[in-house]
């Protein structure tokens, strides 16, 4: 897991009129907490973080005025509809330390015959992991699943000094079985044409 490494700039000014300041500058407002310390207010250069948030759970390297501190995203606010960063919290890590996050599931494969569908129960699975080595990912195998089947957390392998942070048996994905088609109206017609005739 590589980190990336951001400079941040404290920030005195607060509210929307602040905020959208820094944002017309194309940096993003930010707070960094944890470890017992204050929340420390700052900004950080838009383009380089919004590169950055691609990856989940991205483990960032922030110097905040000469002092580095080790921080992942806890939380994104983005804007709805154009999609920009409106700000990110980001909680002090350090290295050795467990930290719990939640990695998306992926599912390669493809399922047994017969039009049936992959549910994606829990999107993302809670784990964890130490704090700079949390994988990006995990990757589950559909192969030939028929329907009904699922698959808990428990069935999948997690790399090494993962652990799951949720109940083993919860679902992660099942497979859903076809749904049958409907007749189409045009068809109900005839059919009730046929029995009325019949009568």
């Amino acid at each position: 897991m590589s980190e990336v490494k951001l400079t941040a700039e404290t920030r005195t000014e607060f509210g929307k009129g602040a905020a959208r300041r820094v944002r017309r500058e194309n940096k993003v407002p930010a707070v960094v907490y944890g470890h017992g310390t204050d929340p420390i207010h700052v900004t950080l250069p838009g383009h380089e973080l919004l590169l950055a948030l691609r990856t989940p759970n991205v483990l960032l390297s922030l110097d905040i005025e000469g002092k580095n501190e080790l921080a992942i995203p806890k939380a994104v606010q983005r804007d709805a509809i154009k999609g920009f960063l409106e700000h990110v919290d980001l909680l002090i890590v350090k290295r050795g330390e467990k930290v719990t996050v939640e990695i998306p599931v992926h599912a390669e494969g493809e399922l047994a015959a017969g039009g049936n569908l992959l549910e994606h129960v829990l999107n993302t699975l809670p784990v964890e992991a130490e704090a700079t080595h949390i994988p990006e990912s995990v990757t589950v195998s559909v192969e030939g699943l028929e329907a009904g089947a699922s698959i808990h957390a428990k069935d999948i392998t997690l790399p090494k000094g993962t652990t799951l942070a949720i109940d083993e048996d919860a679902v992660v994905l099942q497979v859903l079985a076809a749904q049958a088609e409907e007749p189409s109206a045009e068809g109900e017609e005839e059919a009730a044409a046929e029995a009325g005739a019949e009568a």
